[in-house]
Formats: C-alpha cells, sequence, structure tokens
C-alpha cells in the first residue's frame, strides 16, 4: 500500500510511530499557538509576556532537538553495547 508509506516514512526516520508522531506534532502546534498570541498580546501590551515566547522556543527546542540528538546517541551506545556482547571477549 503506497499511501501508507507516505504516513510513516518520515515518523520512522524520528524514531516514532505515526501516532507518536501526530501526538508529538499537535502538541508542539499547540505551544506554538499559545507562543504566537502571548507574542501578538505582548506586541500591544509590551510588559506581559516578555519572556513566554522566548521560553517557549527554547522549551520546544529542547524537546525536538536536543532531546532526539540524546536519544539517537542512547541508541547507538545501545547498538554498540549489543554487539560487543554478541562478539564475546576479545
Amino acid at each position: 500500500m503506497q499511501g501508507h508509506g507516505l504516513l510513516t516514512r518520515h515518523p520512522a526516520s524520528v524514531g516514532e510511530t505515526y501516532w507518536q508522531h501526530l501526538r508529538c506534532a499537535w502538541g508542539f502546534s499547540l505551544h506554538m499557538l499559545i507562543g504566537a498570541v502571548a507574542c501578538l498580546i505582548h506586541g500591544v501590551l509590551p510588559f506581559l509576556f516578555e519572556h513566554t515566547a522566548s521560553d517557549r522556543i527554547r522549551q520546544l527546542h529542547e524537546k525536538m532537538i536536543l532531546s532526539r540528538a540524546k536519544a539517537r546517541r542512547d541508541a547507538r551506545t545501545a547498538e554498540l553495547a549489543s554487539q560487543t556482547s554478541r562478539s564475546g571477549p576479545a
């Protein structure tokens, strides 16, 4: 089924199932929407939400980029450990 690959290729490339990716993407969109509204209000009333948008961006970056990089490193470490244990002592 060709269409199935369109839905799962990208999620698999970031180590997620389709449903995990959907949940994560929707969570990100909610955080971004809240940050956008805070920015709009801050533009009119600069004394409100002075750090809200930048804090949201930092949190999203942490979750999306840094956490995934750590997960990839951990997966590589686990794979190397698995290969070493299968090959036995040298």
